[in-house]
Formats: C-alpha cells, sequence, structure tokens
C-alpha cells in the first residue's frame, strides 16, 4: 500500500499534434516529476482513450460523456496506458500499456441509462469499463487492467527493477 497519495497538479492539455501513446507517456512522467521527494519511490500514470489520433477527454460534463459514447459506439478504439516509477535514487523507468477495445453499437436508450448512472464523471472517453459499460466491450485485446487504468503487469515490472519486493 502506498505511504502517501499525492494528486500532481499538472496541465493535461495535449500538445499541438501530439498522438495519443506520446501523451500518455508524458503525462505519466509529469506526474510522476511534480511529486517526487528525493530518497522515496514514486508511482504515476495515465491513461488516454483515442479514436485514431483524436485524443477523447476526462468527461467533467454529460454532454462531453455522451458525445464521446457516440463517436465510440460500434467502432474500436485504443487506451493507452503509461505508468512511470521514480525509484528513490532519482531515476525514471517508464511502461506504456496499449489495448483495443470494441463497443458494441449503442442505443439512444443505452447511452441515456449510462449517463444517468454517472461512472462516466471524470473518466476518460466517458466510461468505466469496470463498471456498467464493460456490457458494451464487444472485444478487447489488451490488458483489461490497463482499461481500468493501472496496467498491472507492466507496473509490477516497474517496480521490481526499482527494487521494491512484492513478496
Amino acid at each position: 500500500m502506498p505511504d502517501e497519495v499525492r494528486p500532481a497538479d499538472i496541465d493535461e492539455t495535449p500538445l499541438k499534434g501530439e498522438l495519443p501513446h506520446r501523451h500518455a507517456e508524458r503525462l505519466a512522467a509529469e506526474k510522476a516529476m511534480a511529486v517526487h521527494a528525493s530518497g522515496q519511490l514514486t508511482l504515476a500514470a495515465d491513461t488516454v482513450v483515442a479514436a485514431g489520433r483524436r485524443i477523447l477527454p476526462k468527461t467533467e460534463d454529460e454532454a462531453a460523456a455522451r458525445q464521446c459514447l457516440q463517436l465510440l459506439s460500434g467502432r474500436r478504439h485504443r487506451v493507452h496506458s503509461a505508468v512511470t516509477v521514480i525509484d528513490p535514487e532519482g531515476r525514471a523507468r517508464h511502461r506504456l500499456s496499449t489495448s483495443i477495445v470494441t463497443f458494441k453499437r449503442l442505443t439512444a436508450q443505452e447511452i441515456d441509462a449510462y449517463l444517468a448512472t454517472g461512472e462516466w464523471h471524470g473518466k476518460a472517453g466517458g466510461y468505466a469499463i469496470q463498471g456498467r459499460a464493460e456490457a458494451f466491450v464487444r472485444f478487447l485485446s489488451g490488458s483489461h487492467s490497463g482499461v481500468v487504468g493501472l496496467p498491472l503487469f507492466e507496473t509490477r515490472a516497474l517496480l521490481v527493477s526499482a527494487g521494491f519486493s512484492l513478496g
């Protein structure tokens, strides 16, 4: 368990022309650097949902969530989850997990019902696969935990490489 959770106050706006996977990698690294303290092990992550080269927002209002769900309905998209670990000596290690997710075609009623749950709030692409939106997933290739937001395989590998004992 972490000793402390510190939110990183960084600008998460994509850079002009930044590809979705690079955006996730940059944000994870910037978050880790923003909160790292010398002598401590720091872990930070970020997840980006992309339709083609388009980075979908972490939805803060229902209209944005509806727009994301309508865009993802019936189509394939990628979920990029990046993890950065900075060891106590200040060495940074990075990993990226990319998963492909295909949603079934969503009806207006399904979108309305999902929006009514509020699960979409603050979620990349307007959905949480670990909740009711899992019923929308027709196909997934890659890391389920990466789509949730923290790819466990990659995170474990980074922690072990940084000398953290996982038993």
